[in-house]
């Protein structure tokens, strides 16, 4: 029975392994004292009875100042997590032992990121009968996670400066909890603008805004003036802060150190600065984090200047307020370079309005041009962030979409058309605007912004003169494809109108118990009564581009899980179902509301449906995304990662996520037999879900070979051809009862 210890590093508890003590054996010491972690012995009583030499490295204690007292009276400081204790105390008194990261304080008073792995020792297999603890100094790898990797991620995922520089704040405060970061910009008159302070109060941001750089103006106007860092331990009679100090009176301020923040020309574009709440100035760690912080604030600051002076020089026509022509074709020409360096396509519209001389003959000038300020609106709204559009004269715009393959520059093509048909009043009159629009590929169909234009300019005739309000593709061929993909759009969301899709199901079985069934994975198929099959790489492709997916997603759910109930109804216990979900259908806020009613109309629990997931969902970081997991989590839903491996698998996300399952992909196992690499990185998987407590299932087994291997190597289920094919639901049954599957209790 565990035993309640009180909140301290040694605690007496229930035991994992542990090492001798009281470490008599001096090989075994000596190895001890050469290890780069701190590793601390405790007794019964909780008393530290041993510390080895990498301890002393680490914080600086000798052990005459460490035996014989807690661990919590040598290592705690002002910023150490209170609850650290009890935490400790729960966690080990359940399983054991306990890992967690903490702030810790060496012998100096400085602060220390340190992971922490507390193991249970008991006097009955000859420890000390309290615990053994080992520290890792984990100081630089918050500050290179946090900071190098977050903000990088910040600025390519086109985060606002003043988020950006906010992040920055939040994660060094959060690293060194003792100090108040702020980030100021500094103009080109001189003059200093708040980034982000979030530690501060608004009324000090709001007095600092557009206060003038000069050699008296606190810390930070002082450092821009300067061009060097500035220390003041003292700001009540530091003569730099004469004029700033009772603005700071009430933040609790006591001292200021400010770094200013340089351009890749050596000139001062802000500032970096610390607040302390006490007489002193910056550790080591501090040091460290400024270090790493200067160089990230420059390139996020150089990088919003840059773009604001390229808007500022830019040429925008008066009417629209769209880029010109000298002004789209010079921008153009900056993407196309940067498209050619990283060997991606890219798609050049050229839209050109119908009868809009009728228009401007029949209502007036003054209606063409509401009309064009309107047509304008409707395709940037259209268009991503990374792609440009402009006018080029009287009734034609011009677009360029970035990392754009031609189906997807024809299904845009498609929602401009739409959008622009949309009924619009003009002076009391309805109308209905049309367009027709070319399209020309780069580099297939030019690789200058010049080629482009004509090219796109002959298909857009083309397409007029074939048929108005319609697309024309400058490749013949490249338009048939495209004709083609826009009939599979159109015929598949007839068919989810019609419910005329289909449901297979793909047995998984246990191999660790002949004749066992884990589950059935559920699989869309498509016959269409023309083309007759319609491969799922064809038409779920198709729905995912043209938003079709989530209600392919909501409508396989549903009718998956009113199978299952009739299945069961039948006599057939089939375990549960593994459902694949698609990453955008978890960009829908109320997506896991709608699973939870799926199950709850046909009588099912959470336990009955397994949610398959890629890698792209444990990758995006949207709020929705992430609101959306942990809500299916907090209902009890188990999650499989599919494809495990073949994608950019992160163990840190395996670690935060609540992941029951991985699916070991096909590509793996078909090689087992021939391929070593193959077999180390299937064993490496199986490794890595048996350690993190996850179920591994085998896709794509289709021999006996493979069957073989992964059951001598531990791998739980399996599913293949081997095994099953998918099959309908009217199949099911009789499969398992010809296979004599028994379902585990």
């Amino acid at each position: 029975m565990p035993v309640s210890v009180p909140p301290t590093f040694g605690l007496a508890s229930s035991p994992p392994t542990f090492l001798p003590t009281p470490l008599a054996d001096a090989p075994l010491r000596r190895a001890l004292d050469a290890s780069d972690d701190a590793i601390v012995l405790s007794d019964r009583l909780r008393n530290v009875v041993y510390i080895n030499e990498g301890f002393t490295r680490l914080f600086g204690f000798g052990p005459e100042e460490v035996l014989g007292k807690f661990l919590s009276e040598v290592l705690f400081g002002a910023h150490t997590d209170p609850g650290l204790l009890d935490h400790i105390r729960d966690t080990v008194n359940a399983q054991g032992f306990c890992r967690v990261e903490t702030l810790l304080y060496n012998k100096a008073g400085q602060p220390l990121w340190v992971s922490m792995v507390i193991n249970a020792s008991s006097e009955a297999s000859g420890g000390p009968g309290g615990s053994i603890t080992v520290f890792t100094d984990i100081t630089l790898t918050k500050m290179h996670e946090v900071l190098q990797k977050r903000v990088l991620e910040g600025m390519v995922n086109e985060l606002p400066l003043a988020n950006l520089m906010a992040l920055v704040c939040r994660e060094v405060e959060r690293i060194a909890p003792e100090v108040i970061a702020s980030i100021l910009a500094v103009d080109d008159q001189g003059r200093l603008h708040p980034l982000a302070a979030p530690g501060l109060p608004p009324d000090i941001c709001a007095a600092l805004d557009n206060l003038p750089v000069g050699p008296l103006v606190g810390s930070c106007g002082t450092a821009a003036f300067n061009g060097e860092p500035v220390m003041v331990t003292d700001i009540s009679t530091d003569p730099r802060w004469a004029n700033y100090k009772d603005l700071f009176s009430s933040s609790g301020v006591r001292a200021y150190w400010s770094s200013p923040i340089f351009d890749h020309r050596g000139k001062v574009i802000g500032t970096f600065a610390f607040y302390f709440r006490e007489a002193r100035g910056p550790n080591a760690l501090h040091r460290r984090l400024v270090d790493a912080c200067l160089h990230l604030c420059a390139l996020a600051i150089e990088r919003d200047n840059t773009r604001q002076r390229i808007h500022q020089l830019a040429f925008f026509d008066v009417l629209t307020g769209l880029p010109n022509r000298a002004m789209f074709c010079s921008s153009a020409e900056r993407t196309l370079a940067s498209l050619e360096r990283n060997d991606q396509p890219g798609a050049l519209l050229f839209v050109d309005l119908d009868r809009f001389k009728q228009v401007n003959d029949t209502q007036g000038h003054a209606a063409g041009d509401a009309l064009l300020c309107e047509v304008a609106g409707r395709l940037t709204h259209c268009l991503r962030a990374r792609d440009l559009i402009g006018r080029l004269s009287g009734d034609e715009f011009v677009l360029l979409l970035s990392e754009c393959p031609t189906e997807q520059a024809v299904q845009t093509a498609h929602h401009m058309l739409a959008a622009i048909a949309q009924p619009m009043d003009i002076q009391g009159q309805i109308n209905v605007p049309h367009a027709s629009i070319g399209i020309a590929m780069f580099p297939d169909d030019g690789d200058s912004i010049d080629t482009l234009l004509r090219h796109a300019d002959q298909a857009m005739y083309q397409a007029k003169s074939d048929h108005r309000h319609s697309l024309q593709l400058f490749s013949a061929e490249m338009n048939r494809r495209a004709q083609e993909r826009a009939g599979l759009e159109r015929a598949l969301r007839q068919a989810l109108v019609e419910r005329s899709l289909t449901l297979h199901y793909q047995p998984q079985v246990i191999s660790s118990t002949p004749g066992s069934l884990h589950g059935v994975e559920v699989l869309a198929r498509w016959t269409h009564p023309e083309w007759g099959v319609v491969p799922p790489n064809q038409f779920i492709p198709v729905a995912e581009e043209a938003g079709l997916i989530n209600e392919l997603t909501l409508w396989v759910l549903d009718e998956a899980c009113g199978q299952l109930a009739a299945c069961r109804r039948a006599g057939c216990n089939v375990p549960c179902i593994a459902v694949n979900l698609s990453g955008r259908s978890f960009h829908q806020p109320d997506f896991a509301q709608q699973i939870s009613s799926a199950l709850a109309n046909h009588g099912l629990r959470t336990d009955d449906v397994l949610l398959e997931i890629t890698e792209s969902v444990m990758m995006d970081a949207r709020p929705v995304t992430l609101a959306n997991i942990e809500a299916l989590h907090r209902k009890g839903f188990k999650l499989s990662l599919d494809d495990f491996g073949t994608g950019y698998s992160s163990l840190s996300y395996l670690h935060r996520l609540p992941i029951s399952e991985l699916k070991l992909d096909m590509a793996f196992v078909q090689d087992l037999t021939t391929s070593p690499t193959a077999r180390a990185l299937t064993v490496s998987v199986l490794t890595i879900a048996q350690s993190l407590g996850m179920v591994v299932v085998a896709e794509g087994v289709e021999t006996s070979g493979q069957q073989q291997w992964l059951q001598a190597h531990g791998c739980p289920v399996m599913q293949g051809y081997l095994f099953g094919k998918p099959m309908p639901a009217t199949e099911l049954g009789a499969w398992v009862q010809d296979q004599l599957l028994v379902t585990p209790e």
